[in-house]
């Protein structure tokens, strides 16, 4: 089943596709070059918005649990990349500890664990023994628990000596997180000086901040634009960040009011510009967390005043009950994309610096502008591996390969942004 366009490409995007097709070995040439100068996250999936007049990245999860939405077909990809990114990171690495979410034994979690299945078959292909631990102080025996489909992983308490953190007879050379690490920093996982932990400790929630990974996004597309002259804002959302916003009381009210009318006015001009007559719309969503929680749109400045009591308390509060201090108000980009009747947007999974494979996030009862991280959600793979390559020689806009590559492109610009966003809030590079 290949996803399709309500309307046909045309416009702004179809030229984007041409230019891009056209300047395929120059494109791959420059990040080439990039990742000399620039370390990849251990892995990354990002969420992708194609409006028909611009295709842009409006999440990117460091800590991606979808990988059992993949088609089989893609594995041996994956397994490549994975070695790849071993064969840097410990070249004679024999074990690898992975470490779940928290909440991984929840029944209605059961499709994450599939999740992790999916995740340890890749990483025993690639070589490495894996097995799991929790950050959990209570779990005190090997814990089995079933996935959706079936299959069994078995769960165990963490052991920690002076410098290394393993499992009972396994010791790892790296530790492998599926914990995006919401709720803070344990204790457990610091000062691991004779291990790689993958991603670093500062990719986690309880510190990483959504708005300084667009900054870092900004120069990214302003960079590649130029190289490809192209307007940046056709493959980059607008947004802006807003501190101390504190919905149930209202505090910070003004200036989150006053950011959105900026990022609206800048849209409009845009929309001008193109000649798009639909009416633009700020997602206003936090600046740290996941699983879509915290999220409202929102057309026009007056309408956060506007917030009823309901969504107030729904903006609050964040994943595991963590309070939302901090906003980012980021340009709303449709997604004229649909599997049969539903509304779909993509998602591009990666390892190391290659795409591995991605899936359509499917919600029949979302319309074109509305998040669809949500419950009542589906999946449906897409086939990366048949046509990931491009058609040169197609009209643009005619084959789908064209468009998943298109895809792949612009989700590694958001994985070059993410690694220099790493770099500039790594604590040990700050201090010195």
């Amino acid at each position: 089943m290949v996803p399709h366009l309500v309307t046909a490409l045309d416009g702004p995007l179809l030229d984007l596709e041409q230019r891009v097709l056209e300047a395929t070995p120059a494109i791959e040439r420059w990040l080439r070059l990039e990742w000399m100068e620039h370390t990849p996250p251990f892995y990354c999936g990002v969420d992708l918005r194609n409006a028909g007049f611009k295709l842009a990245p409006v999440d990117t999860n460091l800590f991606p649990s979808g990988f059992n939405h993949l088609a089989p077909d893609v594995m041996p990809l994956a397994v490549q990349a994975a070695m790849a990114a071993i064969e840097k990171i410990c070249p004679d690495a024999k074990n690898l500890l992975v470490i779940p979410e928290r909440h991984a034994g929840a029944g209605r979690q059961s499709f994450y664990l599939e999740n992790m299945v999916r995740l340890a078959a890749i990483m025993r292909q690639a070589g490495l023994n894996v097995r799991f631990g929790a950050l959990d102080d209570e779990l005190r025996e090997p814990l089995s628990l079933t996935a959706a489909d079936g299959q069994k992983i078995v769960i165990e308490p963490l052991e920690r000596s002076q410098r290394r953190l393993g499992l009972k007879n396994f010791d790892p050379c790296s530790i492998l997180l599926n914990n995006d690490l919401s709720l803070g920093t344990p204790q457990v996982l610091e000062d691991l000086h004779e291990q790689y932990l993958l991603p670093p400790l500062h990719a986690g929630w309880s510190t990483r901040r959504k708005s300084n990974h667009f900054n870092c996004y900004d120069d990214v597309a302003k960079r590649f634009s130029k190289m490809l002259d192209i307007d940046p804002w056709m493959i980059n959302p607008y947004h802006a960040s807003v501190s101390g916003v504190y919905f149930e009381t209202r505090e910070g009210e003004a200036q989150l009011a006053e950011s959105v009318d900026a990022v609206l006015r800048k849209i409009a001009r845009k929309y001008r510009e193109y000649g798009i007559e639909d009416a633009p719309y700020v997602v206003i969503k936090s600046d740290s967390g996941t699983y879509g929680m915290g999220v409202t749109i929102v057309r026009d400045a007056s309408e956060v005043a506007g917030l009823n009591r309901r969504e107030r308390s729904r903006m609050a509060v964040g994943k595991d009950g963590v309070e939302i201090r901090n906003v980012i108000v980021q340009e709303g980009v449709q997604t004229f994309e649909h599997v049969e009747d539903a509304v779909a947007e993509p998602v591009v999974y990666m390892i190391d610096r290659y795409v591995v494979g991605g899936f359509y996030r499917v919600h029949g009862a979302r319309t074109n502008e509305d998040n669809l991280n949500a419950p009542g959600m589906k999946f449906v793979p897409l086939p990366f591996e048949h046509a990931a390559l491009p058609d040169v020689h197609a009209k643009p806009g005619a084959a789908p390969p064209n468009r998943f590559y298109l895809y792949g492109v612009v989700a590694r610009l958001a994985l070059l942004a993410a690694s220099i966003e790493l770099e500039k809030t790594d604590p040990e590079a700050i201090q010195v």
